[in-house]
Parts: structure tokens; C-alpha cells; sequence
């Protein structure tokens, strides 16, 4: 299965629509999707080392770097034109991007950080993945990763509400687009609630946009585990999405 998981990402060709993929996105939801990765920029201030998967062209990540200039980054995606954007906007961006980042064009399902890092950001990239390779993905880079540190994901989904229907439809032709843009073969939204809970990450807080059609969630690994110490656990918990709250 994994073999099998791995040929199926690499088959997707992003490089077709790199440098159009900005004005794509405006034309197609306007600056919903750039608010949506940074609603929570106010709570990355104090990271100090970023692994970033499939951050497209690098908007999110320049915006990132200029905000907190103390982090460095690694950057992964398996476009070379992506990379090479988001080097680019990086650039414009911070004066210091070429000290702090590093790009690497791989597959993230194959990619090992080389550096401990206390966040992770995938905004619009699991929705890329089939269910096994978010699992993998997950579950991969949690069996290296310490107690305390955030991953942020956005990322589409279908609402429980009115807006099912036409949400269902939307997602359903952006798949098709994909597939015949990039050859990308993913046809629904994977679970990534499932993988993150059975890796013991909690979500401190999260953000719906654009009639919920869009997500944008905070999740943290806790320095203290409910086994070892259920109240604990609850107030670390607590206090991490009031602080998020208030930002």
C-alpha cells in the first residue's frame, strides 16, 4: 500500500499551474483562501523553526517570515516552479528569507526534517492527498515530533448545514479541474481529524469562513498527556484556546 500511495503523488504535475495558480484562486474565491491561512499568524509569533508542506506559491509562508523574523523555515513541495515562487515572494517579503529558508523539492510523504521543528503548516494541501497518505503523512512526521508544538492546517470542507449541497458540488468540480489541470487523482476530502486525534494531537481552536465551506484549525501536541494526567491535561488544553481566543 504505501508503494502504491507513493507512485500516486508523484504522478501530479503542479508545475502547469504555477504561475497562474494565484490569479486562478482570485478568480475562483477571491482573497477568501489567503485570510483563511493567515487567521491565526497572530499565534505563530513565538515559533522559531517551521516545516511548511505544499505552501503553493508562498504567499502564506512570505507573510510568515516578514511577521516573525526570528523563524526559519523549510519549505517542501514536488513543483520546482512553486518553489521557485515562493523563494521569490519570500524574498520580496523579508530581507533576511535567504538565511532562514530552505527549499526541498520532494514529496512530502517521503521527506524526513533534518531539524526539530515546533510547527507545521499544510493549508490546502491534505485536501491534495488520498485518505492513506494523510494517515501516513501524520503519522510519519508525529513519531518525530515533540510535546508542545502547533500544526496548522486550512483546508476545505463540507458543511453540516444548507450549504451542503452546493459546498458538495463546488469541492466535487474543483477535483475535476485538478485532475485535468495537474493529473491529480484524489476525487474526495480525506479525514484528517481521525490521524490527528490517534497521533495525540488535541485541536486548541479553529475558524470556519466563507458559509463554512472553509476551515482553518490550530493543532497541538500537549506537554502533558491525559493518561499521565487527566487535570493537567484539561487546563494546558484550556489555557492554549483562550489564548488563541483572545488573538
Amino acid at each position: 500500500m504505501k508503494t502504491k500511495t507513493l507512485q500516486m503523488t508523484t504522478n501530479v504535475n503542479f508545475d502547469r499551474i504555477a504561475r497562474s495558480y494565484r490569479w486562478l484562486e482570485h478568480l475562483t474565491l477571491g482573497s477568501a483562501l489567503q485570510r483563511c491561512r493567515t487567521h491565526f499568524m497572530p499565534a505563530l509569533l513565538h515559533q522559531r523553526r517551521a516545516l511548511v508542506l505544499g505552501d503553493g506559491d508562498g504567499r502564506f509562508l512570505a507573510a510568515l517570515l516578514a511577521a516573525n523574523p526570528q523563524l526559519h523555515a523549510d519549505a517542501v513541495d514536488t513543483s520546482r516552479i512553486m518553489l521557485q515562487l515562493l523563494r521569490e515572494h519570500c524574498a520580496a517579503a523579508s530581507s533576511t528569507a535567504a538565511t532562514r529558508l530552505k527549499t526541498h523539492q520532494v514529496s512530502a510523504l517521503t521527506y524526513t526534517p533534518v531539524r526539530a521543528c515546533d510547527l507545521i503548516v499544510s493549508h490546502f494541501f491534505l485536501d491534495c492527498l488520498t485518505q492513506p497518505e494523510v494517515d501516513l503523512l501524520i503519522h510519519r512526521l508525529a513519531a518525530n515530533l515533540q510535546p508542545g508544538m502547533l500544526w496548522l492546517v486550512s483546508d476545505f470542507r463540507i458543511p453540516p448545514n444548507g450549504m451542503r449541497l452546493p459546498a458538495h458540488i463546488f469541492v466535487r468540480s474543483l477535483y475535476a479541474a485538478f485532475s485535468l489541470l495537474t493529473g491529480l487523482r484524489t476525487t474526495h476530502l480525506p479525514d484528517h481529524v481521525r490521524p490527528f486525534t490517534e497521533a495525540r494531537f488535541v485541536r486548541i481552536a479553529h475558524h470556519h469562513s466563507l458559509f463554512g465551506l472553509l476551515t482553518t484549525e490550530l493543532w497541538a501536541r500537549p506537554i502533558v498527556h491525559p493518561e499521565a494526567d487527566p487535570i493537567g491535561y484539561r487546563v494546558e488544553v484550556e489555557a492554549e484556546v483562550n489564548l488563541t481566543q483572545v488573538l
